[in-house]
């Protein structure tokens, strides 16, 4: 995740890009523009915004029992609907208390999710009670802009504590497909230079053309000057599929891809020099391009009619050149067909698939699990997790060279471990007690069986630990060349209570 975002800080966000040279819709050369400057019709304005005020508590990743620090963010959200308020999913994050505020400051209502798209990072809000219904009277919801094209001047809407709107206007220099919340999400983005000051802080912003919504603001760097703003074609789909209560999400279509570039590849894929082309790497097991029967090997030539290059782009007809992966989580819905021209053993081949979402909490690995609690177990002080991305960084900012290499190598190759169940289970630390004497060095092991059950989640651990053998002794088998660990129930029951009366507020937690 990129660093937290707070105008008017000094803000590096470096969004991660496909893995391909930047080759987005062609830059536009974009005049020196002025700063901030008060909006023409403010009323008008600030009738169609709100003030989001939010206490977010994330789950502390080593110790899972216990919260982190609560924090504190302020943003300014566009009014899209009845009484619906559109914002960035990490305004959404883990919060405890969502709070909308009027301009003024004279209105303030509690809020609650309505629908939330971390991947996309966009996030709808609307009112928690009934009882505060009157807090959107003499609102005006914004209406959806025309999709700008690269050169476009877009108004960047700010609001000072004291009320009072301010414009900042900037040119779209670039369009791509970027990443700017949750690594290797890609989503189409505008990059706009604007000359933004310290006019008034905020997480993220409403983003305006001709008086109308084109976009969230979700990061800003100061040094450059240049924002980064979720398209108005991402915002369209999200407020119409949101706002009834039923989001089914972006669609993916299942699959990691590499680049034809190289002609001694393309010679042994048997690809002529002048095309382009795709290589799928990997088909992700019960996906969409999986039951439409695309395969490890096959290359992509086109998608919906667009010719796909080489490096993975195609010629859009309203943005100029775009990355490939927005013609489906972009351009579709959940629900709706792609056609796919594949190259298999040398031949053309037409595949038809149906796109549907990829429910994280399905994945062997998580990416995220925003909002949910972590399951863990404690026995007798040894402790047990479940493997996620979120427990993998908590291994530092270089956790990718950082976290046991068992641990990454099923992060990195799921599909070798997903017949052993839903989740990965592993030992991650060890607390001394009398329980553990001997075991203090043991950590980050996978464990398979728990006497003679396989551990497919924290639930089959929780219950295999219910049943210890006849001589009293918990048999615990990890993957480590078929290691054994033993452990004493009554001694072990004895330290769990001896944890709970020192402060350990629970000893596990296991998703239903």
């Amino acid at each position: 995740m990129r660093p937290h975002l707070l105008l008017p800080l000094l803000l590096l966000s470096a969004c991660d890009r496909p893995q391909a040279p930047v080759a987005s819709a062609a830059p536009a050369p974009a005049p020196v523009l002025p700063g901030p400057v008060p909006a023409p019709n403010p009323d008008e304005i600030l009738s169609s915004v709100i003030r989001i005020n939010t206490t977010q508590q994330s789950w502390d990743q080593a110790e899972p029992w216990q919260k982190n620090t609560p924090g504190k963010r302020r943003a300014l959200g566009a009014i899209v609907g009845n009484s619906l308020v559109l914002t960035t999913a990490e305004m959404a994050v883990d919060a405890t208390l969502i709070e909308l505020e009027s301009p003024d400051g004279k209105r303030l209502a509690t809020a609650k999710t309505m629908a939330v798209d971390y991947e996309a990072n966009l996030a709808l809000l609307g009112l928690a009670s009934e009882s505060d219904a009157k807090f959107f009277e003499g609102t005006k919801p914004l209406e959806i802009a025309a999709p700008p094209k690269p050169g476009d001047l877009v108004d960047i809407l700010q609001v000072e504590e004291n009320g009072t709107p301010l414009i900042t206007s900037g040119g779209i220099q670039s369009i791509d497909v970027v990443s700017n919340f949750l690594p290797g999400q890609f989503f189409l983005t505008y990059e706009v230079k604007a000359s933004m000051q310290s006019a008034a802080s905020s997480f993220s912003l409403p983003v305006l053309r001709d008086g109308k919504l084109a976009g969230i603001l979700s990061s800003y760097d100061a040094k450059d000057q240049i924002s980064d703003v979720t398209a108005t074609d991402l915002v369209a789909r999200f407020v119409k599929e949101g706002a009834d209560g039923d989001y089914a999400g972006f669609p993916s279509l299942g699959i990691s891809i590499s680049r034809t570039e190289d002609p001694n590849f393309r010679l042994f894929l048997k690809l002529p020099d002048d095309g382009g082309g795709l290589y799928v790497s990997k088909v992700r097991a019960g996906g969409a391009a999986d039951k439409a029967g695309l395969k490890k090997g096959d290359v992509i030539l086109t998608i919906d009619g667009h010719d796909i290059d080489r490096l993975g782009y195609f010629k859009d007809p309203h943005y100029g050149r775009l990355y490939w992966s927005h013609l489906v989580r972009g351009a579709k819905a959940s629900g709706d067909k792609v056609g796919l021209t594949v190259q298999r053993d040398g031949k053309p081949l037409e595949i038809a698939a149906v796109l549907d979402r990829r429910d994280e909490a399905d994945q062997l690995v998580p990416g995220y699990s925003f909002g949910k609690a972590p399951s863990f177990l404690v026995k007798g002080g040894l402790i047990f997790q479940e493997l996620t991305r979120p427990l993998l960084e908590s291994f530092g900012n270089e956790w990718q060279s950082r976290a046991p290499l068992n641990l990454l190598d099923v992060f990195e190759n799921p599909e070798k471990y997903e017949s052993r169940g839903r989740r990965i289970v592993f030992l991650s630390n060890v607390i001394p007690t009398p329980a553990t004497v001997g075991y203090e060095p043991l950590q980050s092991m996978i464990v398979t069986k728990v006497n003679g059950k396989d551990i497919k989640d924290m639930k089959t651990l929780v219950e295999a630990f219910k049943t210890p053998a006849a001589d009293g002794l918990h048999s615990i088998e990890f993957d480590e060349e078929k290691f054994h660990v033993y452990l004493d129930e009554s001694v072990s029951d004895t330290v769990d209570k001896q944890l709970l009366q020192r402060g350990l507020p629970r000893l596990s937690r296991a998703e239903d």
